[in-house]
């Protein structure tokens, strides 16, 4: 079993767009699905809740780690944390990042997760599959946000 999930994704918008798509509250909370109380800040635990349909009593939190426009995004979190009745305070978080590359005029955006070999045996298969379709749709999300729609 891995300890990380790992997508690339190329987008034809220039790297400052989807930086600010990525690190703008309101820009996040748009493709993320997620409404969000205030500003992300290194350092410092961003939150909101989850707009998400069947999704709306999870309360999303991270801490963000590091920020350094325009080519790294990171935070940690609980992955899949979807009880409303758990605390899964207790748990280390995994690390979430966000890094941006020139590409051909456009981005090409890598995410990835790591740390799933330190949540608990009851959470780690479930957490990991969730979260790797999750990537997997949020990469769709954003590249819907900062290309538009695609012409096929």
């Amino acid at each position: 079993m891995t300890d990380h999930i790992r997508k690339h994704i190329e987008l034809k918008a220039p790297v400052d767009r989807v930086w600010r798509a990525l690190t703008d509250p309101e820009e996040f909370g748009a493709w993320f699905r997620v409404k969000l109380d205030g500003p992300f800040v290194p350092g410092q635990e961003a939150t909101g809740l989850i707009t998400r349909p069947g999704y709306e009593h999870v309360r999303w939190r991270a801490t963000v780690v590091r920020m350094e426009e325009p080519r790294l995004f990171s935070f940690t979190w609980h992955p899949y944390a979807v009880d409303p009745e758990k605390d899964y305070s207790g748990e280390t978080p995994t690390l979430v990042e966000f890094t941006l590359e020139e590409r051909n005029g456009g981005t090409l955006l890598t995410i990835t997760e790591s740390g799933f070999d330190t949540l608990p045996d009851n959470r780690r298969v479930e957490a990991l599959r969730m979260n790797e379709g999750g990537w997997t749709v949020q990469a769709y999300n954003i590249r819907a946000h900062v290309d538009g729609p695609t012409q096929d």
